[in-house]
C-alpha cells in the first residue's frame, strides 16, 4: 500500500444512498478520500483497475458480479489494495469464501455505523478485521492469514467462471446477454451452463435462481 498521506477508497453497492451514506462517514477522517464508486461488482474491479485504491469496500450481494467474486478479480487486478466485504448475511460460508477470495474483513452492515472506521484503519495497517459477532466462524488459520480447506459448501464446487454465469443467469440474462458481458462465446457460456446443472443436480432455470439465492449470488 502507499505510503502517501491520503487513504484512497472505493465504494461499491448498487444502493446509491448507500454509497452516500459511506462516503459521508468515510470522509470524516482526516486523510481518507473516496476516489471512485460502482454500483455494480463488475464496474468495481474496472474502477479499482483504474484507481488501484488502497481499500476497496464492497457490498456481497452486488448484480452482474457478486462481492466474493469482485474480491477475488480486484486481488489480482490491483494486488495492493485491501478489500473490505460489507453484508447483511452472518454466513459461515460467505465469510470463508469471502477470506479465501483475499478479503481482508468481513462487516455486518449492521454495525458500519459503529465499526466502519475502526474496519478500515484495520486495514490500512493491513491487519484482518470482522464483525464481532461472526469473527469466531473463522479458523484460527483464517484468522492468521493463511489458507485453510475450501468449504465443503455446494457452492464451492464451482469454479469462479461458473458463478459469474450462475449469477448472470439467475439475474435473468440470456446466454447472448451473458456471453457479451463476460467477453465469451454463446456456446461457451451454453456449455458452461451445462456443466453447472449437471454438478449441482439441477434440471431448470427456476432451480437455478433457487440455487442463487440460496447461496447469495442474487438477492431473494
Amino acid at each position: 500500500m502507499r505510503r502517501a498521506a491520503t487513504v484512497r477508497i472505493l465504494v461499491a453497492d448498487d444502493h446509491g444512498i448507500v454509497r452516500e451514506g459511506l462516503r459521508s462517514l468515510l470522509e470524516r477522517s482526516r486523510g481518507w478520500q473516496v476516489c471512485a464508486e460502482a454500483s455494480n461488482g463488475r464496474e468495481a474491479v474496472e474502477q479499482a483497475k483504474l484507481h488501484q485504491p488502497d481499500i476497496a469496500i464492497l457490498d456481497v450481494t452486488m448484480p452482474i458480479l457478486n462481492g466474493v467474486e469482485a474480491t477475488r478479480q480486484i486481488r489480482q487486478l490491483s494486488p495492493n489494495t485491501e478489500v473490505l466485504i460489507l453484508s447483511m448475511h452472518e454466513s459461515d460460508v460467505l465469510l470463508r469464501e469471502s477470506v479465501e477470495a483475499g478479503a481482508k474483513g468481513y462487516l455486518l452492515k449492521e454495525d458500519a455505523d459503529s465499526d466502519l472506521l475502526a474496519a478500515v484503519e484495520a486495514l490500512c495497517r493491513h491487519t484482518r478485521y470482522f464483525s464481532p459477532k461472526i469473527s469466531g466462524s473463522l479458523p484460527r488459520p483464517a484468522l492468521a492469514g493463511t489458507r485453510y480447506g475450501r468449504t465443503a459448501a455446494p457452492r464451492g464446487r464451482l469454479t469462479p467462471r461458473e458463478r459469474e454465469i450462475v449469477q448472470l443467469l439467475a439475474e435473468g440474462k440470456s446466454n447472448k446477454e451473458v456471453a457479451t458481458l463476460l467477453a465469451i462465446s454463446a456456446k461457451t457460456v451454453e456449455t458452461h451452463r451445462a456443466n453447472v446443472m449437471l454438478k449441482l443436480n439441477l434440471h431448470s432455470i427456476t432451480d437455478l435462481v433457487r440455487y442463487a439465492i440460496r447461496n447469495v449470488l442474487i438477492q431473494g
